[in-house]
């Protein structure tokens, strides 16, 4: 395909051939990895920029280096105020609410909009236990619904201590209250005003989202489809159509629909990719860097490795989640940052923030083949010690675990 300074250009609507290095760059540009981070302290333009490349922040609750949502704004824009991002989500004007568009998610609130087909759909798109809680106790719904309305914003404790709680068992151990919130959230007839700590604090969207955004117009939903897929093409560069459907947790349907309806109109371009066995396609705007000089540490719930299957094909990381592996089958570690340097995943770092001792623990750190020991454990450190300023802890410890380790152990020692 032809490039002319760092854009597409002249892309045949029948099949364009992209080569797989073009295919990288293209994504990496897309979420944001070819943009300049900013001079001086990152500010809600900042925000935006990386906001109108990714989509949305993916939340989620483990905290053994940080909540994963604060990370691809670091990864993007290096050290920031974590305030930046806790007032956009809590103070007015809002910039981003939270609801379930990739699990849950903060989202610009300009796509509120789009996503009221999946509240109005709750029968079909929400669980076994919120559906049957709304189903089976609707009274009971509806008071929880009332004690927010009259006393919000509230937490779930707040109101379930006249509510008998189940006792025993592990993680989803959601008291009646906690499932009738969740499926009034789910619903959108409350959203998440704030969070104390981790929990949610629920209010009224009323009292929560900004007036235009209630006000603006319900899309129709092959509509909604149509655009959410588009905003996933976008952040993604190109795509097939699985992942495109993926990043808004679409219907094969309802995806497929949408892809053949943008590539009618112009909005998403066939493109043959070199090496990847299904159809894809290229949003029009996608560029093509001749280079990117990208060093980030990445969450693993971040928008550009999340979806594991085009990872492997764009950078030939196999990855995988292990928080729920036991440990003694653990292959990387626990809480593994792929490291992203120049256009290419070069090694994975397991990472904890011990706040106790003010250290950042290099739990395992383990090189991808064909790298070069010296060079990306050099990189690598630099970034690891603007992760530890970042996240206010005083030193890095490197342990010996991973064919890394040492050469990292060493480098962090200089730096």
């Amino acid at each position: 395909m032809s490039v002319r300074r760092g854009t597409i250009a002249a892309v045949p609507r029948s099949s364009a051939e992209v080569s797989a290095a073009q295919a990288r760059r293209i994504a990496l540009a897309a979420q944001g990895f070819a943009d300049p981070r900013p001079v001086g302290v990152p500010d809600r333009r900042a925000l935006g920029r990386v906001l109108s490349r990714v989509g949305l922040f993916q939340i989620d609750s483990v905290n053994v280096l940080v909540r994963s949502h604060y990370l691809p704004l670091f990864s993007r824009l290096g050290g920031y105020p974590v305030s930046l991002l806790d007032r956009a989500a809590a103070r007015s004007p809002r910039a981003v609410f939270e609801y379930w568009a990739h699990e849950a998610s903060l989202i610009p609130v300009e796509t509120q909009p789009l996503l009221r087909w999946r509240m109005a759909r709750w029968q079909d798109e929400a669980w076994g236990g919120m559906r049957r809680i709304a189903e089976d106790k609707p009274d009971f719904v509806r008071w929880v619904f009332e004690e927010v309305r009259d006393r919000g914003p509230l937490g779930a404790g707040e109101i379930e201590h006249d509510v008998p709680r189940p006792v025993g068992g592990w993680g989803w151990n959601w008291s009646e209250v906690k499932r009738a919130l969740e499926w009034l959230f789910w619903s959108g007839q409350v959203t998440t005003s704030s969070r104390r700590g981790f929990e949610r604090l629920y209010d009224l969207p009323e009292r929560v989202l900004p007036a235009a955004v209630l006000a603006a117009p319900t899309p129709e939903v092959a509509e909604a489809h149509r655009r959410l897929v588009e905003i996933a093409a976008r952040s993604m560069g190109v795509a097939t159509e699985p992942e495109l459907r993926d990043y808004f947790r679409l219907r094969p349907a309802e995806s497929q629909s949408a892809v053949a309806a943008l590539v009618e109109d112009g909005g998403l371009l066939p493109v043959s990719v070199e090496g990847w066995r299904h159809p894809a396609y290229l949003h029009p705007a996608a560029r093509v860097p001749r280079r990117i000089a990208a060093r980030a540490l990445l969450s693993p719930f971040d928008s550009l490795v999340w979806e594991r299957s085009r990872t492997e094909r764009l950078f030939g990381m196999r990855l995988r989640l292990e928080i729920y592996t036991p440990k003694p089958k653990r292959v990387h570690g626990y809480y593994v940052l792929p490291f992203l340097l120049g256009d290419r995943l070069v090694a994975r770092v397991d990472l904890k923030a011990d706040r106790k001792s003010g250290a950042l623990l290099v739990q395992a750190a383990h090189l991808e083949p064909g790298q070069l020991p010296g060079l990306v454990a050099e990189e690598l450190a630099g970034e690891v010690a603007r992760l530890a300023d970042w996240l206010g802890l005083g030193s890095v410890a490197v342990r010996p675990s991973g064919d890394l380790a040492g050469p990292l152990a060493a480098a962090t020692s200089i730096e």
